[in-house]
């Protein structure tokens, strides 16, 4: 057992001591002692990530995080092969309940869910869920993966710079919509490194403004540096922006294998912290807290 846990976690609201494996949360409160927090990972049941539920744990615990979460991509009743499916989301909801109880005194394990904002298919099921978060993700523009190489011969037909105002114009309705906790990989459009002529600040703003008014959560998501563009999302200059708005942000290894558990996380924590931000924020039953990092 880690010092951490046995000593607890100081809360400022309260100046009292604080356990959390296995208590649930005040909301909205903010812990000094530092931590490592990963709140988007998946597991095999997306069927397109490899490895066990206690293999991703046991490599978190190994890199000293303390906050893990996984975030599967939720069902819907669009590109079904890619995510959960309805007849299996008890079962993930009660295997990652069932971890967080067995690694308790080892790592506090987060449930959630990674939820395509595609209006027509997203399920209410999904959206009431007993979970600690969404994440609202943009994957898709009309229905096309934008994403996803099997369609990258789309990009040709498109003009650059309005996939991005419509990527940018669907995360803003996203956020909008008041259904999600954190705003997943926030430029993810930029992942085969078709870049835009047009300033991407005058792009994103409206979008930023949106998820600032929301009060919703910007993840700093490493899976970018394992893209063609190689880079995390968001870029710096995007996340200046943030900061500006005073949006919270929190951080995710996008794991699809064992192998990117944490991945590129001190290049986040550096990004974040160059940035001028010193809190992460993770949830418990909806409600936001945040860490000092």
């Amino acid at each position: 057992m880690r010092k951490r846990w046995v000593h607890g976690l100081i809360c400022e609201a309260t100046g009292a001591k604080y356990y959390p494996i296995g208590i649930h949360p005040l909301p909205n409160l903010r812990y000094t002692t530092p931590m490592k927090i990963d709140l988007h990972n998946h597991t095999t049941r997306c069927n397109h990530a490899t490895g066990t539920l206690d293999a991703y744990i046991e490599r978190a615990i190994e890199l000293g995080i303390d906050v893990y979460g996984f975030s599967e991509h939720a069902p819907m009743d669009f590109d079904e092969t890619y995510r959960v499916s309805f007849a299996d989301r008890g079962a993930y909801e009660a295997e990652v309940r069932a971890a967080r109880k067995h690694y308790r005194d080892r790592i506090d394990i987060r449930l959630g869910y990674e939820v395509d904002w595609l209006p027509g298919h997203m399920d209410d099921r999904v959206l009431q869920a007993d979970v600690d978060y969404l994440i609202g993700s943009v994957h898709f523009l009309e229905k096309w993966g934008f994403d996803n190489p099997e369609f990258i011969g789309e990009w040709e037909a498109r003009d650059i710079d309005t996939v991005w105002g419509d990527y940018f114009t669907a995360v803003e309705a996203m956020a909008e919509s008041g259904w999600f906790d954190i705003v997943g990989h926030f430029d993810l459009i930029k992942l085969f490194k078709h870049l835009p002529a047009t300033d991407i600040r005058t792009l994103a703003r409206p979008a930023l403004s949106a998820i600032a008014r929301s009060g919703m959560v910007l993840e700093i998501n490493t899976a970018g540096l394992r893209k063609l563009v190689a880079e995390i999302y968001p870029s710096r200059t995007l996340l200046e922006e943030a900061f500006s708005l005073n949006i919270p942000v929190t951080f995710g290894s996008d794991a699809h294998a064992i192998t990117q558990v944490g991945a590129g996380y001190d290049h986040a924590i550096a990004l974040a912290q160059s940035v001028g931000y010193t809190e992460v924020v993770t949830f418990r039953k909806r409600k936001m807290q945040m860490v000092k990092f």
